[in-house]
């Protein structure tokens, strides 16, 4: 893909602000992935959850201390979950004219973004991930097993909703 947007997905933000292992992960994956396209637009998605600050500001100023410039984040503050992300996504590739998307997430969690960023028609690629090192099995299976619920449920939103959604994406 020769223009496209880098975007990291959100995950959990600890009580105290910190960003939780997956929202680690994800931020270095992004990193990565900016490191490769370094004139790529970077969307740094997720709302306020639970606690803290919202999971895209943690985002950008993971980017930040890692040497990714800040005038190449925005902030999409306002989903709170992968199919309002998703939406968010197709919405500034379009406004922005670029190729795709460059997808940077779990390894789990990236064939759900994927195909519903298809299904919107945006061309997209797994950004750099890595396996689940110290992670305890259990939550990989519950990931897994979340995902393998969330993809019908999500997509069948998308089918249903294909014109609606898209026509808040251009």
């Amino acid at each position: 893909m020769e223009r496209p947007a880098i975007v990291i997905f959100g995950a959990a933000v600890m009580a105290d602000g910190r960003p939780s292992p997956s929202l680690r992960r994800r931020i270095a994956y992004g990193a990565q992935a900016a490191a490769a396209w370094p004139d790529a637009p970077v969307l740094c998605s997720g709302g306020v959850g639970a606690a803290g600050p919202s999971e895209a500001s943690i985002i950008a100023d993971g980017l930040v201390s890692r040497g990714i410039a800040a005038e190449r984040l925005t902030l999409d503050e306002e989903s709170l979950d992968t199919l309002q992300s998703v939406v968010a996504t197709a919405r500034f590739v379009r406004q922005r004219g670029l190729d795709g998307a460059v997808a940077c997430s779990d390894r789990y969690h990236i064939p759900r973004i994927r195909l519903l960023l298809a299904a919107l028609g945006v061309r997209s690629q797994a950004g750099p991930t890595a396996g689940f090192q110290g992670t305890r099995p259990y939550y990989v299976a519950k990931m897994h097993l979340r995902e393998a619920l969330a993809i019908p449920y999500d997509l069948a939103i998308v089918l249903v909703r294909r014109g609606a959604l898209l026509a808040l994406t251009r």
